[in-house]
């Protein structure tokens, strides 16, 4: 079954959705995966839900159990979604690095020593992810700059928004839902 034509913006309001939705519960946060599952079958199975959930949306993002600490790509290699899962969502504060900073982590091989360089780096920026793919259908990704400061004073949170962003993020997030 082919995606709906309005199937690029509605995962992309979905992952805003999550996003914002992760964002009430300030930083320091772990991983987050939600499953994106229909609306009007979520309301049938559980009624009682009808004045939290926005009815007028075809999808609803549901969040899941902790991810297990550790790889999250070991994670999401051993996560199976039931047919019933339109598709899914995660969030994560990652450290992003200006184009400059490339070649000075180039020569760091070890995962580890990658990730602490990247935190130690003095141009980095913080940031929170969400990724999320429709099962058979486009994928979306927002990402909120932590502290972004677009000129001297006051340092905001900025938004950026690209379908891709995090394209390795993406089909991880889609092989979940590979049957």
């Amino acid at each position: 079954m082919a995606p709906p034509e309005n199937a690029a913006p509605a995962v992309a309001a979905l992952a805003r959705e999550v996003e914002e939705f992760v964002a009430a519960g300030g930083w320091e946060q772990p991983p987050q995966l939600f499953a994106l599952v229909s609306t009007e079958a979520l309301l049938r199975e559980q009624p009682e839900l009808a004045d939290q959930l926005d009815a007028d949306s075809p999808l609803t993002p549901v969040a899941q159990e902790a991810l297990p600490e550790g790889d999250l790509a070991d994670a999401l290699d051993r996560i199976i979604w039931p047919d019933t899962v339109a598709g899914c969502a995660l969030a994560q504060e990652i450290i992003v690095l200006p184009p400059s900073a490339e070649s000075a982590l180039s020569e760091t091989t070890d995962a580890g020593q990658l990730r602490q360089a990247a935190a130690d780096h003095p141009d980095r920026t913080e940031a929170r992810l969400v990724a999320a793919v429709l099962r058979d259908g486009p994928g979306a990704c927002v990402m909120r700059l932590r502290g972004y400061q677009p000129s001297p004073g006051e340092p905001v949170d900025e938004i950026v928004e690209h379908p891709d962003l995090a394209p390795n993020l993406v089909e991880a997030l889609r092989a979940t839902l590979a049957p």
